[in-house]
């Protein structure tokens, strides 16, 4: 009798500690499984935040581009006015040199000043044709 009760005794132990092992490894085997879901769940957010960014990047890219293109157009416009204004100004200085000339109000110190200011919006214009021949090829 005392031994078939060792026996029952010894079974039901070995039971116990069978079953608290078998707990023991699904334990780390459900943890790491959640790690690796975690590691998963990173990795997609991660990516998705790196995504984000590089959309964010071109957009930003695209922005600065226009700004450019704009400001480009401005200049040019800008230097199409300035030679413009500065031609219809020396035509104007010429005709009233011209007509002073004629009724003899200039003196030849006053025909070389008027001269030198014609001359100094000649290489003025000059100088803006070529910054907008310039600019014109960066469009």
């Amino acid at each position: 009798m005392k031994l078939f009760v060792t026996t029952i005794l010894c079974f039901t132990f070995s039971l116990f500690t069978a079953q608290a092992q078998d707990d023991d490894h699904n334990t780390p085997a459900i943890g790491t499984s959640d790690a690796k879901e975690q590691k998963e769940v990173m990795k997609k957010v991660e990516k998705a935040e790196k995504k984000r960014k590089k959309a964010e990047k071109k957009i930003k890219k695209a922005e600065k581009e226009e700004k450019q293109r704009k400001k480009l157009a401005n200049s040019i416009s800008s230097k199409k006015k300035s030679i413009s204004k500065d031609e219809k100004k020396v035509v104007k200085m010429q005709e009233k040199m011209v007509k002073d000339q004629k009724k003899g109000k200039m003196s030849p110190a006053d025909i070389s000043k008027m001269e030198g200011k014609i001359e100094k919006l000649k290489s003025g214009i000059v100088k803006d044709k070529e910054k907008l021949r310039k600019l014109l090829k960066k469009q």
